[in-house]
């Protein structure tokens, strides 16, 4: 009972960590990086399309996004989708290609940016501890019902422990990975 409780419990560990990560790509560091219109929705023939299925995505230099759609008929659909994303940036369509620029970030809009990164990675931690207690509750359960032993109790509440805490060092790693990409200049 307690390896299935322990299983689950870094299966749930690994996707707040991958939510964050996920998270973490649409806050934008100055840098272009595609991963920004990853969630835009194209109408195509009045079906909703990821972008990335309807146009050739690429990063020509580091402020700019290229978008080249594969059919060139959709350019105003595309753009339209964009400004529908609310991703705060205009794209500007020159008949073929439409670009994205990457405004330059003021060291006052990094600094909030990194207040929202910590703000995520918080947030990504206090799902962790709510994960850990709940694996903790379900363990003393299986505990009282006689599943498993005292001893089995305790070495499973201290790997629940070590899971957490190292779910919390690789929370704070990306954190500071993307705070040091925000605030590279």
């Amino acid at each position: 009972m307690s390896e299935q409780i322990i299983s689950i419990l870094k299966e749930k560990i690994d996707k707040t960590t991958d939510k964050l990560k996920e998270d973490l790509l649409t806050v934008r560091a100055g840098r272009a990086n595609v991963a920004l219109v990853d969630k835009v929705m194209v109408k195509y023939y009045d079906v909703p399309t990821p972008l990335k299925q309807l146009a050739n995505i690429s990063t020509p230099d580091p402020r700019t996004i290229a978008i080249a759609p594969f059919d060139a008929s959709i350019l105003k659909e595309i753009e339209h989708g964009i400004n529908e994303a609310n991703i705060g940036i205009t794209p500007s369509n020159d008949g073929k290609v439409i670009r994205l620029t990457m405004p330059q970030v003021t060291e006052e809009r990094r600094k909030e940016l990194t207040k929202t990164v910590k703000s995520h990675g918080e947030d990504a931690k206090v799902a962790l501890r709510n994960l850990r207690r709940t694996a903790n509750d379900d363990l003393k359960k299986s505990e009282k019902s006689g599943e498993m032993t005292e001893d089995e109790l305790k070495s499973a509440l201290d790997r629940v422990q070590k899971m957490t805490d190292q779910g919390v060092s690789e929370i704070d790693r990306i954190v500071a990975a993307k705070d040091k990409e925000i605030m590279e200049i």
